[in-house]
C-alpha cells in the first residue's frame, strides 16, 4: 500500500487519487507498525522509507457492513465496530477520519430511478475531470461567512473544511460561481454531521475525553449558533442534549390533578412590534395566565433580565407542544419567562435541561407541591438536568438515592438566577 520494502516501488497511495478498502473488517496487518503507518499518513500525507520521507496525495476509503441494525450496533458497541481488531477501538486512528458517511441511508441502486436513459459520460473521462480540482482548495469560500462552533478541536475543523471544500468543488466547480447561502449552510450541515458521527464514535471508546461533541456553526457575523446532530443518536423518547435554538425551552409543568407533571416544549420567536402571541388554537385558560406572568415580568425586570434591550419594542410569538397527557400549560410562567429572555437576547438554551418553576404576577417564585413527581419525570424522559426553585429542596430528599445518581439537579433563587443558569453563555 505504501512501498515494496524489497523494490523500492512506490505503493498504492502514490499511484492512485483514491484506495477503497471494500469490506473492511477482513483487513488483516502483517506488519506489527501497519496501523501506525497508516495513523501517521492520515495525518500527515507522507510516510517514511528508512531515512527517506516520501509524500503521497492518495485518499483512504474504508467500506464496511454493520450486523445488526444501527440502533442494536449503537447499543453494544459503536459504528466504527467493523475495523479490524487492531483498529476498531483506536481513537487516535478515528479521529484522522474526516467523514463518516451513514450507509444505512443510501438506497439500493436501481435502474429504472438511479440509471439514466440518456447521454452518459464514459467513467474514465469522468475521473479524469475529477482529478483537476485536487489540487486546490475551496476554504476560501466560507471565511467571512461560516464560523465553526467552540466544541471543534484542531482536527475537527481541518476534517470539516476538507470535506467542505470537496463539497464545493463538486457542486459550485467553478471558482468564480457564487455560493448562495442556504447551499453553503446545507453543506456546511451536512460536513458538521459526517464529522460528528466519527466523534461520537470516539466518545463511546473514551467518554472523558470526548465529551464534548456538540458541534455547531453560525453562518455570517450576526448569524444564531445552530448546533448539529446526527439523526441515528435522536430518540423520541429522550431529551436531547444538544442546545436548544434561542426562544426555546423544555418545561415541565405541575399539572392538574388528574394529569399530574408534565413536560412541554415551548417555541418562542422575536421580532418588530410589541405584545405576545399565543399560537395555539384554542388557548387554554392556564397556558394565558402563564404568559400573561411571564410577560409581566419581562416588562418589570427587563433591565436586570436583558440589559439595554427593550422587550416592548418586540412582538414575541408563543407556541407551545404538549409531550404528555397533560396539556394545560399551568404553571409554566418561568419557563415562558426563560424562553422570552431566550429568543430576545439571541441566546440559545442549555441541552439536556428541563426548567421548571412557577411565578406570580408579582415576581416570586411559587411553591411546587410535587417536587418528586417532576423529578421522576424528568428522568424519565433521560434529562441530564432539571432546573428546580432552593424551596423545593426539602421535598426532594424523599427521592429515591438510585434516582439521585440518574440527573443533576440545579437549583435558583429566584427569575433572574433561573434565566442565566438555563441559557448558554
Amino acid at each position: 500500500m505504501f512501498v515494496n520494502m524489497a523494490s523500492g516501488q512506490r505503493g498504492l497511495v502514490c499511484q492512485y487519487d483514491v484506495v477503497c478498502f471494500d469490506e473492511v473488517s477482513g483487513i488483516s496487518f502483517d506488519q506489527k507498525d501497519g496501523v501506525n503507518i497508516m495513523k501517521g499518513y492520515m495525518a500527515s500525507g507522507q510516510f517514511s522509507r528508512g531515512k527517506e520521507s516520501i509524500r503521497a496525495d492518495g485518499s483512504i476509503v474504508m467500506l464496511g457492513n454493520l450486523d445488526v441494525d444501527v440502533q442494536q450496533q449503537q447499543r453494544i458497541g459503536h459504528l466504527l465496530s467493523p475495523l479490524p481488531p487492531e483498529m476498531r477501538n483506536d481513537t487516535a486512528l478515528m479521529d484522522r477520519l474526516h467523514a463518516y458517511a451513514p450507509g444505512w441511508d443510501f438506497p439500493k441502486l436501481k435502474v429504472d430511478q438511479h440509471l439514466t436513459d440518456h447521454f452518459g459520460l464514459v467513467s474514465d473521462f469522468l475521473s479524469e475531470c475529477w482529478n483537476k480540482p485536487r489540487a486546490g482548495t475551496r476554504v476560501n469560500t466560507l471565511q467571512g461567512r461560516v464560523y465553526w462552533g467552540g466544541a471543534l478541536s484542531g482536527r475537527d475543523i481541518e476534517a470539516v473544511n476538507k470535506t467542505m471544500s470537496g463539497l464545493l468543488k463538486l457542486l459550485y466547480p467553478d471558482s468564480e460561481m457564487p455560493v448562495p447561502d442556504e447551499d453553503l449552510e446545507w453543506m456546511a450541515r451536512l460536513a458538521l454531521e459526517s464529522r460528528r458521527r466519527v466523534k461520537e464514535q470516539q466518545k463511546r471508546v473514551f467518554k472523558s475525553e470526548f465529551r464534548n461533541t456538540h458541534f455547531s456553526y453560525t453562518l455570517g457575523m450576526e448569524g444564531v449558533e445552530q448546533f448539529v446532530a446526527t439523526p441515528e443518536l435522536h430518540s423520541d423518547e429522550a431529551i436531547e442534549s444538544d442546545p436548544l435554538p434561542p426562544g426555546q425551552v423544555l418545561a415541565v409543568g405541575m399539572g392538574l390533578p388528574e394529569t399530574g407533571a408534565g413536560l412541554y416544549r415551548l417555541e418562542v420567536t422575536s421580532g418588530p412590534g410589541s405584545g405576545v402571541k399565543i399560537l395555539n388554537q384554542p388557548v387554554p385558560p392556564a397556558l394565558r395566565e402563564s404568559v400573561r406572568i411571564g410577560e409581566q415580568n419581562l416588562y418589570a425586570r427587563a433591565k436586570e433580565l436583558v440589559g439595554d434591550r427593550d422587550p416592548r419594542e418586540h412582538e414575541f410569538s408563543i407556541q407551545m407542544r404538549a409531550i404528555d397527557s397533560d396539556r394545560s400549560g399551568a404553571g409554566l410562567g418561568l419557563p415562558v419567562l426563560v424562553a422570552l429572555c431566550g429568543a430576545l437576547l439571541g441566546k440559545n438554551t442549555r441541552g439536556g435541561t428541563i426548567v421548571g418553576g412557577a411565578l406570580n404576577l408579582g415576581g416570586s417564585i411559587e411553591l411546587i407541591p410535587n417536587a418528586v413527581q417532576v423529578a421522576e419525570l424528568a428522568i424519565e424522559k433521560q434529562a441530564q438536568t432539571l432546573l428546580m426553585p432552593v424551596a423545593a429542596r426539602r421535598q426532594l430528599n424523599d427521592l429515591p438515592d438510585d434516582l439521585w445518581t440518574r440527573i443533576s439537579i440545579e437549583f435558583y433563587k429566584d427569575a433572574a438566577d433561573a434565566v442565566f443558569k438555563a441559557l448558554v453563555e
